[in-house]
């Protein structure tokens, strides 16, 4: 039996959602992903969470989900207020889809320090 070393110990490996496995998205890909929430007609909501607690722990909402917004802009723009009064931390956009009641979709957006 081969013994796989893990890298759970690894804050840099560590995998939050579909995209992380990806290189970084660039600010165009990302402002398509959220066109991509608008077109879906989800709401989008903003969470963020220290880094030492990403996994263990549900995720802090910044402010309410902005039920019904369109304007990718204003995403954008509540995105950088959360990163803004949290620079520590890992902020993240989830796609809320009222009818299946679940996230349609979550990518996270900044990295914060690991420990």
């Amino acid at each position: 039996m081969i013994d796989y070393p893990s890298s759970l110990g690894n804050a840099d490996s560590r995998k939050f959602e579909t995209f992380s496995y990806l290189p970084t998205m660039t600010a165009e890909q990302t402002r398509e992903q959220i066109q991509y929430i608008v077109d879906k007609g989800w709401n989008p909501s903003v969470e963020h969470t220290e880094p030492q607690h990403a996994a263990g722990s549900y995720w802090y909402m910044w402010k309410l989900p902005m039920f019904g917004e369109t304007d990718v802009d204003a995403i954008l723009q509540e995105i950088e207020n959360c990163h803004a009064a949290h620079p520590d931390n890992h902020v993240r956009l989830l796609g809320l889809d009222n009818f299946a009641q679940c996230a349609g979709t979550s990518m996270v957006i900044y990295r914060g320090q690991t420990v």
